[in-house]
């Protein structure tokens, strides 16, 4: 009796076990095939676009071959000489690197200034900072922006672009906050001890100490600056030899007899990526070091 109910029990066990992984194998089937999906989503129009860089524009508006019957490289050099590509992807550099700079400044010290210092005003100036990344307003404060430019004198200057965007740099303020609440306080008073002040304590000691999250922090504001148009448009109207990539690209959408140039565009627009990548192949290291530490923590 013993025998048969411990045989009896056995495939009762083994089919639990095998809904159970079936179960989990169905779950990781699910999983990646979303991820897969997720991949295509983002990816394919990037490899349309690129594919469709090198066709001829009458083959991109018929739309009747994936890839292109003759492969046309010599878009790329229409491309970068038709729209001056030398002077827009210098100006762009330009806006990106001093707003990089600036924002890694500014938003480093207020961070620092808010996890180590006691001050009036402190949980209202976090307040605030939250409040730029929830509440969207775009282009309502263009005119208010402009105009402050133009008392400024800096309405036809690409440091009123920069400006701008330098002071929106709540998501690298909270970033680096983040960063400063991980580096014990006894460095603070052992530098202190020493006879630092609190501007050398946060350059010298603490500072250092956030290296991957100023790299982080250092690609998000590059990528946010470069691929900025709004502002930039607003404020290159009257002056195009400042305009950037993303505005000036616009002057490849139409060629003789107006016809639109889509396969110079997506040229340029290809062009324009490779700034990003090679931003992100330098600044990869310091991610992965903030999303190892994430993970750890």
């Amino acid at each position: 009796m013993m025998n048969t109910g411990a045989s009896a029990s056995v495939p009762g066990r083994s089919a639990g076990g095998g809904s159970r992984a079936f179960s989990r194998w169905s779950g990781k089937l699910l999983l990646w095939a979303f991820l897969l999906a997720m991949v295509l989503v983002t990816l394919l129009p990037v490899v349309l676009a690129i594919i469709n860089s090198f066709k001829t524009n009458i083959e991109i508006n018929l739309g009747d071959t994936i890839f292109p019957k003759d492969w046309q490289f010599g878009n790329y050099v229409t491309a970068w000489q038709k729209g001056n590509f030398d002077l827009f992807t210098w100006n762009s550099f330009y806006i990106s690197i001093m707003t990089t700079i600036g924002t890694l400044i500014v938003a480093s010290m207020a961070a620092y200034a808010v996890d180590r210092l006691s001050f009036p005003g402190k949980r209202l100036f976090v307040v605030i900072q939250s409040a730029t990344m929830f509440i969207s307003i775009g282009a309502v404060v263009l005119r208010p922006q402009y105009d402050i430019m133009i008392a400024l004198g800096l309405n036809k200057s690409l440091w009123g672009v920069i400006i701008i965007l330098i002071a929106g740099h709540a998501s690298t303020f909270f970033i680096l906050l983040g960063f400063f609440k991980g580096v014990p306080r006894e460095l603070d008073e052992a530098a202190m001890i020493d006879g630092c002040g609190y501007f050398r304590t946060y350059w010298q000691i603490v500072l250092p100490l956030v290296a991957p999250g100023l790299g982080v922090s250092a690609l998000f504001a590059f990528r946010h600056a470069w691929n900025e148009y709004i502002l930039p448009l607003v404020f290159t109207m009257s002056t195009p030899k400042l305009q950037p990539l993303t505005v000036g690209l616009a002057s490849l959408r139409y060629g003789t007899g107006d016809a639109a140039q889509l396969n110079l565009m997506l040229a340029g627009a290809c062009l324009s990526i490779l700034p990003i990548l090679v931003v992100y192949v330098l600044a990869n290291k310091s991610f992965m070091q903030m999303s190892a530490g994430s993970v750890k923590g």
